[in-house]
Formats: structure tokens, C-alpha cells, sequence
């Protein structure tokens, strides 16, 4: 159950749309503000709040990947391998990462610091490649420019 003061701020949202449902995706961010992630009770809830099917709150999580539905590390690190960043040594870089963090893409470090993914276009094709951690945009990233980021997170 969420508490009641992220219910009130889900129901604050959706007055500002025309229809309930189209609060779904800041009700879904409100959610993993909260808890780091979104778990399928939240969006049961999220979906009775809204007039929604459950499975129609799941779609979206599902499609968008900026929504974690499993627990992430403190800092979520998210490598663009669609193909400029391809282009540019992306999948290069996801393995300098994984040997980095001795994780594997998908996986999260034994103590919870980071977890790895990665991701199609975040939309920065003019700097590949490029990152996303939390909510920041790493840029232009070489080995070393990864480590240098890495570091300053700990």
C-alpha cells in the first residue's frame, strides 16, 4: 500500500490533465522516487487510482525503461547502445564496465553502489556515447572519462 502522502501527491497530479490516466507516467515517477522502484502492487494501486487496467500501467513500465521494476544500486547506470553510440564503442565500453565493476549488464554490485544496464537511444546521438546515471548525462565517454565519473560517485 502507498503511503498517504504519495497517494495525495499522485491525486494532485492528475487534476492537471483532462483525464486521470494520462498522470500514469508521473504517477509511476512519483512511485520509484519514493522506493527506487516500482513494484507490481504499486501499479495496481497506480492503476485503480487512475480508472486503469493493471496490465495498461504495466505496458508503460514496461516500454519506457527510465521505470525500474526490480530493486537498483544507488546508482543506476545506463549505457545508450543504440547505433551511434554502437558506432562510437559503446559495447566497449559496457565491457570496460563490467570488468570495472566486476558486474555483469543487468546485475548489481555486491554492495548495492551500482547497477548496469543499458539502454536504446537516450537521445544525445551527437555525443556518444554516452550514459545516464540517476538522472545525469554523461557524455563523449572514454575509459578514462568513465572511470574519472565512477570515482567521484564514491
Amino acid at each position: 500500500m502507498l503511503p498517504e502522502r504519495l497517494r495525495e501527491e499522485i491525486r494532485a497530479v492528475e487534476k492537471r490533465y483532462s483525464t486521470k490516466r494520462s498522470a500514469v507516467m508521473e504517477a509511476l515517477r512519483i512511485v520509484q522516487r519514493e522506493k527506487g522502484y516500482i513494484e507490481k502492487e504499486d501499479m495496481e494501486e497506480i492503476a485503480c487510482m487512475l480508472g486503469m487496467r493493471p496490465v495498461s500501467v504495466n505496458e508503460v513500465t514496461a516500454f519506457y525503461t527510465m521505470y525500474n521494476i526490480q530493486p537498483v544500486g544507488r546508482y543506476h547506470i545506463q549505457v545508450c547502445r543504440n547505433i551511434s553510440c554502437s558506432l562510437l564503442g559503446a559495447e566497449h565500453l559496457i565491457s570496460y564496465m563490467e570488468r570495472l565493476l566486476n558486474i555483469k549488464v543487468g546485475e548489481t554490485t555486491q554492495d548495492g553502489k551500482f547497477t548496469l544496464s543499458t539502454v536504446e537511444c537516450l537521445g544525445s546521438c551527437g555525443t556518444a556515447p554516452m550514459m545516464q546515471i540517476n538522472d545525469t548525462y554523461y557524455e563523449n565517454l572514454t575509459e578514462e572519462r568513465i572511470e574519472e565519473i565512477l570515482k567521484g560517485l564514491e
